[in-house]
């Protein structure tokens, strides 16, 4: 049901729409509105349908949206916004994230890694964030390399973790560093 509401379907179907209603009206001899529902509906349906070939749906949210809300506005604002940005349509990437793995150099230009799901987490040490990403054409290995600057990339003050739970994914936690007082 989701996938029926993205921008790209809704344009699609409105593209159809008014295209089909200007072919009756042709048909039917009614010059006034087949003129404008043809010229128009016809190139708004091919837009529609440029769109939905370039589609990237968004990633499965665990935790609904209002459910940690108050964790969220406590939180760094980059963590909110990475979480925004995930979860809406995308048009013309391969994968959500795409600029910030490229430039983490966890970018395979043929089998890049795909974001699954994401979560929100209230942990003891605050407001963090779980993505679980398919592996793909990047190794653990590299994620492990770069786990130490994974957690600055996103936000300051952060600490990343990086776990398997099933062969060809990682979840990658995004929680805020303990101060250690000793």
């Amino acid at each position: 049901m989701k996938d029926l509401f993205s921008p790209g379907s809704l344009i699609t179907i409105s593209g159809a729409v008014l295209t089909v209603i200007g072919g009756v009206a042709y048909m039917t001899g009614a010059a006034n509105l087949s003129v404008p529902t043809l010229f128009y509906g016809f190139p708004i349906f091919i837009g529609g349908l440029a769109l939905k070939t370039s589609e990237l749906p968004p990633a499965k949210r665990v935790v609904p949206a209002s459910a940690l809300a108050e964790a969220r506005a406590a939180a760094p604002e980059e963590l909110g916004k990475l979480v925004a940005d995930v979860t809406r349509w995308r048009y013309g990437q391969k994968a959500h994230l795409e600029s910030s793995l490229q430039v983490l150099k966890l970018w395979d230009e043929d089998n890049p890694p795909q974001l699954l799901e994401v979560e929100e987490l209230d942990a003891n040490e605050g407001y963090g964030v779980r993505l679980r990403f398919e592996l793909a054409g990047v190794p653990i290995e590299r994620w492990e390399e770069k786990k130490e600057r994974l957690g600055r990339f996103f936000s300051q003050g952060l600490q990343a973790d990086i776990t398997s739970p099933a062969a060809g994914q990682i979840d990658l936690t995004l929680l805020p560093k303990q101060n250690n007082l000793t």
